[in-house]
């Protein structure tokens, strides 16, 4: 059975049992605070879980997308050394939402996979919880123990602990026990050797978990305590690609058709075979030649699909957050082919239309988006192979340069986390070199950078305290920026960066959260006896607005007055109204393959990503400019339409942004011709926003340019500080009417005098050298001569290369003071370097210690510079010392 088919029959299965087949979310989570990315099935579902939404059908399936590379499930090191583990991964899904519940799922799942899918029930093992002895006192799930063995003979029901049939989404929240489903793929010779229930949960490659039904009937409290939930929710997960293998009748997932056209293409590009071993080289202590290309097609044929996905979903690869994590996927996959494959040139991005062609009509996203993703990928390539190159530089000068054959741990980090140069290529390197490096103390610099941001990042909540129960929360904010509210939940929250918080949660509000580029508003409450305490900001969490505050209201359970800081709120809506007209203008202007990837809408600038080959030019961004403030002076009024179904919404012509999660009901914002649909705030009429001023356009990533704007009074700031500005510039040209043409003269005739200088210069350094000669001593048969020298540091390299040329054996020390500042220049003749043991390099760091600096450089010459000249005469004359 092929993938599609395999997929096709899960949704059409769980159709037939009246489930609403939904599409998988993006990958990339935009209002959780808790996950970067969706990294499992139930991800998209947490607010229905909370109860904090409704769904329109209380029973759902999917295939959601999925990766797990950082935080509690971190697969990533496993990825490529065994035939299971992946970055990306689909996850087949039914959900219960307070509907059917153990009864129900067990049977289907059964169903689907021993009559519709036709897998031998010989080979299936299922699990239930065994119960818990610890705090919780959890009793055994007899209830599914007694639904199984109507289907399974009961030798085959294995009880499982805590660990592994015990389900949390987190330190709090909805959890409960589960039963896993597992199937032994071993030969018919091996099963008779070894009953496969013994090999359950331990790792196996062939004895794996293929379905999790999740059986949701508690809420974790921040306390650590359980409560019943109120409704009870079902909750499965079957891992797609395991899935295959078993169907498809293969001992990998990386030989089902979901992975063999990636790596067919990989062997093509890289002449290397692929041989598909299936041994488990996870805790292999060497692998062999061919093992090393095995996990690297494998890596590369995994890792393509988690960042092409990644990419689609509006994810660009960056040094920050969730970018960063796709950034360091992409580089892992680049540097297993430069390492083993031998690719020294971009070549994962070609992958991409093979992956299109086998997983474009599952997902349309990649389709859509191809030509990003490729040019996002190449580009990333080029670059981090760039990296790859400047870093084996750096690493053959602590080669050079070292005292020992072994490295300094911190100096292998700093490679990693300065130049982004990692440490296992840097081990490979150094041991074909005959060197180490200090591990120990490596981990110990990462471990140190690792618990940094844990600790400014990590965040304690307590649980909510509960005020008006069942209240269902509304936002008022696009018709009123006042309210009088009740508190009907909090709670407080502590981290390393903001210390104690509280959030608190309102029957309505008329405060907008966080979301879509918006920030979320600010403002404040105050009770009937005037007592006011600010919000300092709003996010959306699961569905619900939670604002922040240092405090709480001292009357918590009164009516209290809710206010929107009225003038931040609006100069955001001119930014977030601006956006919109700015992406209808740069359609107009460069053409309909322009898309928003990305924006921030601050009150005091705007940021907005888009789709383009190219810079922009003088006359482009002037014509920007100029539509966008037609429509700002044509006064267009704002036109919404609110609740409206999604597909009318498109009809009428409203442009959905990729990357979004949309509802079945969606909201659409219209200013003229420019209609998209919206979420955020926005100005009632665009002669508001006064005027629009571009103030920057670059590159963000291979086909993707980044405008920064402003509007309203930032434009008034601008053109105030720019006069400013003109004024006292015409005052320093002495009032030429021609400002720009007395400073293009200004630029002739400083760089005509630059040059007069610069030969100066090496007129004086001829002079100094015929002096020198003349100074030179010997010790120890070596020419040596120390000395400060009134020259700058290129004069200084001059006359130690010509002397170098012209003198063996020579030892150069040179001092010389420039604006305060001190340097110390090392010159020693090559045949030195070797025979004596002489290293310009480590004498240079070693001295700059008189002058409150450092340096290096190479083992012939080295610079050292300093912010004390005074030591400038004692380091000259501790020079002498290193030939005694």
């Amino acid at each position: 059975m092929k993938s599609q088919d395999i997929r096709n029959t899960f949704l059409n299965f769980f159709k037939e049992k009246k489930h609403s087949i939904v599409p998988s979310a993006p990958m990339v989570l935009k209002d959780d605070p808790t996950l970067m990315f969706v990294n499992s099935g139930m991800a998209p579902f947490k607010e229905f879980f909370l109860g904090n939404a409704q769904p329109k059908n209380n029973r759902i399936a999917d295939t959601q997308k999925c990766l797990r590379v950082s935080g509690k499930h971190n697969d990533l090191e496993e990825v490529g050394y065994d035939t299971y583990h992946h970055t990306l991964f689909e996850m087949l899904g039914n959900w219960s939402f307070g509907d059917y519940f153990k009864k129900e799922a067990i049977a289907w799942a059964w169903e689907l996979l021993t009559e519709k899918y036709g897998i031998d029930k010989d080979l299936l093992y299922v699990t239930v919880f065994e119960g818990s002895d610890d705090e919780d006192q959890l009793p055994m799930d007899q209830e599914a123990y007694d639904i199984w063995k109507t289907l399974i003979p009961e030798d085959r029901i294995l009880m499982g602990n805590k660990k592994d049939n015990f389900w949390e989404m987190g330190d709090q929240g909805p959890c409960g026990p589960c039963s896993e489903i597992h199937i032994d793929i071993r030969s018919t010779e091996e099963r008779a050797k070894q009953d496969g229930k013994s090999l359950v949960n331990m790792d196996h490659p062939q004895v794996v978990e293929i379905w999790n039904l999740v059986f949701m009937q508690y809420n974790r409290k921040a306390n650590g305590s359980l409560e019943n939930l109120p409704e009870k929710h079902i909750d499965t997960g079957m891992g797609f690609e395991r899935l295959c293998m078993v169907l498809q009748g293969v001992q990998s997932n990386y030989d089902t058709d979901v992975f063999t056209p990636l790596i067919r293409e990989i062997e093509t590009i890289t002449n290397k075979d692929y041989t598909g071993s299936i041994e488990d080289l996870t805790q292999a202590k060497s692998l062999s030649d061919q093992d090393k290309i095995d996990v690297a097609i494998r890596v590369i044929a995994d890792h393509v699909r988690a960042v092409a996905f990644s990419i689609a979903d509006g994810q660009l690869p960056s040094n920050t957050g969730a970018g960063y994590v796709i950034r360091r996927i992409l580089r892992r996959a680049v540097r297993y082919g430069f390492t083993f494959l031998d690719k020294k040139e971009p070549f994962i991005f070609r992958l991409v239309e093979v992956l299109v062609k086998k997983m474009g009509n599952a997902f349309p996203e990649l389709k859509e988006q191809r030509q990003l993703v490729e040019n996002v990928i190449k580009e990333e390539e080029a670059s981090f192979l760039r990296t790859l190159e400047q870093g084996l530089i750096l690493l053959d000068r602590l080669v050079e340069n070292s005292s020992s054959r072994e490295i300094s741990g911190a100096k292998v980090f700093e490679l990693k986390d300065t130049y982004g140069f990692p440490e296992d290529l840097t081990d490979l390197i150094l041991r074909e070199k005959g060197f180490t490096y200090n591990v120990a103390d490596f981990e110990r610099k990462l471990k140190e950078q690792q618990d940094r941001g844990k600790q400014a990042s990590a965040l304690k909540s307590d649980d909510w305290t509960i005020l008006i129960d069942d209240e269902e929360q509304e936002f008022i904010g696009y018709d009123a920026l006042e309210a009088q509210v009740k508190i009907t939940k909090y709670r407080k929250v502590t981290s390393k960066k903001d210390g104690e918080l509280y959030q608190l949660v309102f029957n309505i509000t008329p405060f907008y959260a966080e979301g879509g580029g918006q920030v979320g508003d600010k403002g404040y409450l105050e009770d009937a006896h005037g007592d006011v305490i600010y919000i300092i900001d709003t996010k959306k969490e699961n569905n619900i607005s939670v604002h922040y505050t240092k405090n709480l209201p001292n009357h918590i359970n009164e009516s209290l007055k809710a206010a929107v800081d009225a003038k931040q709120r609006h100069r955001t809506e001119c930014n977030h109204t601006a956006t919109h007209l700015l992406h209808q203008a740069l359609r107009e202007v460069l053409g309909n393959h322009v898309e928003q990837k990305g924006s921030a809408v601050h009150s005091k600038y705007l940021r907005f990503d888009f789709s383009h080959f190219s810079k922009l030019t003088v006359e482009e961004l002037r014509d920007v400019e100029n539509f966008v403030n037609r429509r700002i002076d044509g006064k267009l009024k704002l036109e919404e339409q609110r609740n409206i179904p999604m597909q009318k919404a498109l009809d009428d012509g409203a442009l959905a942004l990729f990357g979004e999660k949309y509802g079945d009901t969606v909201r659409s914002v219209r200013f003229g011709q420019s209609i998209e649909l919206c979420g955020g705030t926005h100005v009632k009429n665009t002669g508001e926003l006064w005027h629009f001023k571009i103030v920057s356009e670059g590159a963000v990533a291979a086909g993707i340019r980044r405008i920064e704007a402003i509007t309203s009074d930032a434009v008034k700031d601008f053109y105030f500080e720019n006069n400013r500005v003109y004024f006292e510039m015409r005052d320093l040209l002495n009032n030429a009417k021609e400002p720009v043409k007395a400073l293009q003269n200004l630029q002739e005739e400083n760089t005509k005098l630059k040059k007069q200088i610069d030969q100066l210069l090496k007129d004086k350094a001829k002079a100094v050298k015929g002096n020198l000669k003349a100074e030179l001593t010997e010790v120890n048969g070596v020419n040596f001569l120390a000395k400060k020298l009134d020259l700058d540091a290129a004069g200084i390299k001059d006359v130690c290369f010509e002397m170098g040329s012209q003198f063996d054996n020579l030892f150069l020390l040179f001092g010389a003071e420039h604006n305060g500042k001190a340097v110390l220049s090392c010159y020693i003749s090559k045949n030195l370097v070797a025979s004596n043991d002489l290293n310009a390099g480590q004498i240079v760091r070693e001295l700059g210690k008189y002058i409150q600096g450092g340096g290096g450089g190479q083992p012939f010459f080295a610079t050292a510079g300093g912010k004390n000249p005074q030591g400038i005469e004692e380091a000259l004359a501790a020079g002498k010392a290193y030939l005694s």
